[in-house]
């Protein structure tokens, strides 16, 4: 906790000097360009604006905005041809991750189809939620790669799930809010973070499965056969388990989901939905009752991560997939990983990024088998990223021909991505594979978003547009 705590002071000090750098920039190039004749008459009668004023100047003023929305005709042509192969790759790789795929669709919109930085951001959400509904529909009928239950862990889904969708209802604000700049930073040291960790996680479970294949291959030889050896998994979690001797098993829809924890999942986003359709109707944006609506989302989200919280603590319920460490949690560790997802639901509604980007390490951490990992957040991501999509729909944020129409690419895409690799896994006997693919992802996702946003804010810088933050009470007014 004290490195965790290290490390958050230490971003909040990189952005604050970050702000203070680009004020200064902005400022001096602003003072560079005025006529020296101005300047000279402007300097005898005003005393020079402190530091702290410039910099206070530069993130807000009152009734200014640096945003406009672009959308770009839907006309067939070469733009609508790359982005849909570009789409079509990112949510085949991000769905087998349990990432989304969102850190390629952002860059693809907004570079290729010509949507501003923010429509980007709500359409990348449609297309997620597209790619995680059909993904969900492939994995229901699976089974966990080494245990006898679902590949979807239902009890860590319900523990971060909640959390996730309070995260999003946060992160959803802060896209109309917060500047451009300050989220590029974020997505950078977050994104750079979490790609380096699930990639040595990766080259972890490579080494195991290596060592388990050359075991098998023994007992091969032992036996005088000399068959190729069959794949079978990983054994759960680093403590290990049984494995089993089939390979991925499919049974029916009704045979393989808990209905009670799905029915506990589908409490939470019909409470969310009610909430955000009675704040768009029956309130106006900053009004007393508005926020009281915003508010309502906290108990129900923390009643129901308790509830699961509870009955982890106490030993009732357990997160089977992890093995043995899956059964003793502390309070602190508990509380840790539904921080984490509040975090991962406030960069998805931020940045229209699935919250696989944090998710998905997070479980490899939990010793989640890769399969179980990527089935478990792109499960929790269907709940999260339709809510998204309702809230940006409410806020009128996108063209719905163009979601529309990317979001049955994606639908596609996941589907295809997901028998394809389930193939691969099979046929290599390595279940890492999904764990490069989920680290590749996220590092692309940096290189490509970040490198979006630091563009975008030097054209700002150079036509001195304003780039402090947004007043959410006139949005859209």
């Amino acid at each position: 906790m004290a490195e965790f705590g290290t490390r958050t002071g230490s971003i909040w000090t990189v952005l604050f000097c970050f702000a203070s750098v680009v004020a200064i920039v902005a400022s001096e190039r602003s003072i560079m360009k005025m006529e020296v004749a101005r300047f000279n008459v402007t300097t005898s009668r005003e005393p020079q604006q402190s530091f702290l004023t410039k910099a206070l100047n530069f993130l807000w003023q009152s009734g200014e905005s640096g945003y406009q929305h672009v959308w770009p005709d839907m006309e067939f042509g070469w733009q609508i041809v790359v982005g849909t192969f570009v789409g079509f790759c990112g949510a085949a790789f991000g769905s087998v991750g349990g990432v989304g795929g969102g850190g390629i669709f952002v860059p693809m919109l907004s570079l290729i189809v010509g949507f501003d930085q923010k429509s980007s951001t709500a359409i990348s959400k449609c297309m997620i939620m597209g790619a995680a509904v059909s993904t969900v529909y492939y994995n229901l009928k699976l089974r966990h790669p080494t245990l006898n239950m679902p590949i979807i862990d239902y009890d860590l889904a319900l523990l971060i799930q909640p959390m996730l969708m309070l995260g999003i209802s946060i992160g959803v604000v802060f896209n109309v809010v917060f500047p451009d700049w300050i989220v590029t930073i974020l997505l950078i040291v977050l994104f750079l973070g979490t790609s380096t960790k699930a990639f040595f996680k990766g080259i972890e479970t490579w080494k195991k499965e290596t060592i388990m294949k050359k075991e098998a291959a023994k007992r091969q030889e032992s036996n005088g056969s000399g068959a190729e050896v069959e794949y079978k998994p990983l054994p759960s979690g680093p403590n290990g388990a049984n494995e089993k001797d089939t390979k991925e098993q499919e049974v029916t829809i009704i045979e393989n989901v808990y209905w009670k924890e799905f029915g506990l999942l589908v409490f939470v986003w019909v409470s969310f939905l009610a909430l955000q359709i009675a704040k768009e109707n029956y309130t106006t944006t900053c009004s007393t009752f508005y926020w009281v609506l915003n508010l309502l989302q906290v108990p129900v989200s923390v009643g129901v991560t308790a509830y699961e919280a509870a009955a982890l603590f106490s030993g009732r319920r357990v997160i089977a997939s992890t093995g043995e460490q899956g059964k003793d949690f502390t309070v602190l560790q508990l509380i840790i990983y539904c921080v984490f997802g509040v975090l991962a639901g406030v960069v998805g509604g931020m940045l229209g990024l699935g919250g696989g980007f944090v998710m998905g390490p997070l479980f490899l951490e939990l010793g989640v088998p890769p399969q179980v990992s990527s089935a478990t957040a792109t499960f929790a991501m269907t709940f999260s990223s339709s809510m998204s999509v309702i809230e940006y729909y409410l806020l009128k944020r996108f063209p719905i021909p163009y979601a529309l129409y990317f979001v049955l690419v994606a639908t596609i895409a996941a589907f295809v991505g997901q028998h394809i690799v389930r193939k691969l896994i099979i046929l290599f006997g390595r279940a890492s594979l999904i764990i490069f693919i989920l680290a590749s992802t996220i590092f692309v996702s940096a290189v490509s978003l970040g490198g979006v946003g630091i563009v975008n804010m030097v054209h700002k810088i150079d036509n001195h547009e304003y780039m402090g933050f947004e007043d959410l009470c006139k949005y859209g007014s």
